[in-house]
């Protein structure tokens, strides 16, 4: 197989997209956050607030359009709200209950498992096929 092949192949798998995307999201959400922290005030909640927004929107938007083939709409973002919020206390949950472990193995268990899970549900409930 050669490279070509294989990038059009990685490119047309949805897990592909979906995790490429997600990254993508956590980069936008990490330089809002940043840039608010240092061009408008030091608050940890409303930088955090406003990368979240804006990474939801993001992500929201090109999740729907390029990896579920999905119209936007109000109730698919609603859904899709609930699974990412379920999947930021599911990560707080964890860390709370893997406390004996390493951080760097916690992280890695959150990183891995979360969006396979995220993938999963949004692909079976978010933006599923009637």
């Amino acid at each position: 197989m050669n490279i070509n092949a294989m990038i059009t192949k990685l490119y047309h798998s949805k897990l592909i997209r979906y995790a490429v995307i997600g990254g993508t999201s956590t980069l936008i959400h990490l330089s809002i956050a940043f840039l608010w922290l240092y061009a408008v005030n030091k608050s940890f909640f409303f930088a955090n607030a406003a990368g979240f927004c804006v990474a939801y929107l993001f992500s929201y938007t090109v999740q729907s359009r390029y990896v579920f083939l999905h119209p936007l709409s109000l109730p698919k973002a609603f859904r899709y709200f609930l699974v990412q919020f379920g999947a930021l206390l599911v990560s707080l949950f964890l860390s709370d209950m893997l406390v004996g472990y390493n951080s760097y193995i916690k992280t890695l268990i959150v990183v891995i498992l979360l969006p396979l899970i995220t993938f999963v549900i949004h692909k079976l409930w978010t933006f599923r096929r009637h």
